[in-house]
């Protein structure tokens, strides 16, 4: 049977201009998905004042941007595997930064929710597809840490359009517009796009070999005019075209575990740090804080998050990733409750800053972690389809948080935030599989889930 080798060949490739190239065309995709994720969350005090938009609304406005989540993110893994990588997650990143600009010119909360709908659909499918094309570029050694960067740099983007929804969303009645046209500047990845390579491995994956091989030879030849002469890769392994994918390929016991494993880790990241970042400048205003001041201080607490990022890059291919993630995820869960005990603005910042520092760590460290508990066959669709229900899951979430301000008050919203960051940590320590050692020997499997080339 021909084949191409595709993992062997992208593992022994020095980190070069083209692996370069393709973190930062991902980067930037994630800036503008990280920029747009909380827009709705900074211009909706804005909105209680000038729609007068209750609690309750904002409450369902957010949940149903989790179902376009989820509907986005089980598309998105079903047409990767279909389309392709770079092209699914070309049109991905393309839908959001549509909608978002759309969002501009809301006239009520109704059409403002259903613009964010489609828009959050785009975004977490982008997120998706982003995820998988860098596990399958990148050398297996330095994926993590690669994965990582990509974080870093993107999630800058939150910072940046906080700070400028905390000075543009308070000028008049209609400037709070302008945080989703920042959003729709996204659409400028089509220019990366042009130079970005399909994913040889998916390629390979649908038993189209000639076509993996053109592309690895294009990479080789662009990495060995840099690096120079490239080692030999190790023998391939011999495997079939995997056979088209659907809800039930996932239900195979290989596929069955790891999916259930991963849909309770964004279950309970997604409650936990939404229930956190979208709600916690409406709840600000709702206490009594100006809303330039709940705005402003969000915006503060969000300077964490590319540091965040970074720690996760220093440490996600030296230790194991399960246990990084099981650290992160305690650290969030008192972080968390302590910046729901307290009213003091300096300790609201620094609260709020460690807690978007450890969960964008924790979330890089996911992003890294989820694809290797599949093989290629199964990568797209149980990555999409665990992703897709934690996101789905918080279509709940803020009801419930809205459910529990109005009858507990303000501290049991960070109380329950803190309970799930903990119930995810406790689930990973006991369940999660072991990866660095297939990392460090690739073809092996991931402990103790079933084998999976990574």
């Amino acid at each position: 049977m021909p084949h191409s080798n595709a993992l062997n060949r992208l593992n022994r490739l020095p980190v070069a201009r083209f692996h370069k190239f393709t973190l930062v065309a991902v980067s930037f995709a994630y800036f503008f998905e990280f920029a747009d994720i909380n827009s709705f969350a900074t211009t909706a005090p804005r909105l209680v004042k000038l729609w007068g938009v209750t609690v309750d609304q904002v409450a369902y406005v957010t949940s149903l941007s989790f179902v376009g989540m989820f509907i986005g993110s089980v598309v998105a893994g079903w047409l990767a595997d279909r389309w392709g990588r770079k092209r699914t997650l070309t049109m991905t990143t393309v839908w959001f930064c549509t909608f978002s600009f759309v969002s501009a010119f809301a006239w009520d909360i109704v059409s403002l929710g259903v613009f964010r709908v489609l828009t959050s659909a785009g975004l977490s499918a982008m997120t998706v597809v982003a995820v998988i094309y860098i596990s399958e570029l990148f050398p297996a050694a330095v994926r993590g840490k690669y994965q990582a960067y990509a974080i870093v740099i993107g999630i800058c983007g939150t910072p940046v359009t906080n700070l400028i929804a905390s000075f543009v969303v308070p000028i008049n009645d209609w400037s709070w517009r302008l945080v989703y046209l920042w959003g729709a500047f996204g659409i400028v990845f089509i220019l990366f796009a042009r130079r970005m390579k399909e994913s040889p491995r998916w390629y390979e994956s649908k038993g189209e070999y000639a076509k993996a091989d053109a592309v690895l030879k294009e990479i080789e030849a662009e990495v060995a005019a840099e690096k120079g002469p490239l080692p030999e890769p190790a023998a391939p392994v011999e495997s079939a075209p995997a056979p088209k994918t659907s809800l039930r390929f996932l239900l195979q016991k290989k596929y069955l575990f790891p999916t259930g494993l991963l849909t309770v880790l964004w279950v309970t990241q997604t409650i936990g740090f939404f229930g956190y970042s979208s709600w916690a400048p409406t709840l600000l205003a709702q206490e009594g804080f100006s809303v330039e001041k709940s705005i402003f201080y969000v915006a503060l607490t969000t300077v964490g998050a590319p540091l965040g990022s970074f720690l996760a890059a220093m440490v996600t291919d030296r230790f194991e990733r399960k246990w990084c993630l099981v650290a992160f995820g305690t650290t969030i869960a008192l972080c968390g409750l302590l910046y729901g005990l307290t009213f003091n603005p300096i300790l609201i910042v620094v609260f709020g800053f460690l807690v978007n520092m450890f969960e964008r760590g924790y979330t890089a460290l996911a992003y890294a972690y989820s694809p290797e508990l599949f093989d290629t066959h199964g990568r797209s669709l149980g990555t999409g389809i665990s992703y897709g229900l934690g996101r789905l899951s918080n279509a709940a979430g803020p009801l419930i948080i809205a459910a529990l301000y109005n009858g507990s008050g303000y501290q049991s919203v960070f109380l329950f935030i803190a309970g799930m960051w903990l119930l995810g940590a406790v689930v990973l320590a006991a369940f999660g599989p072991r990866t660095r050692q297939a990392r460090i020997t690739p073809g092996q499997p991931a402990q103790p889930a079933q084998p999976a080339k990574v």
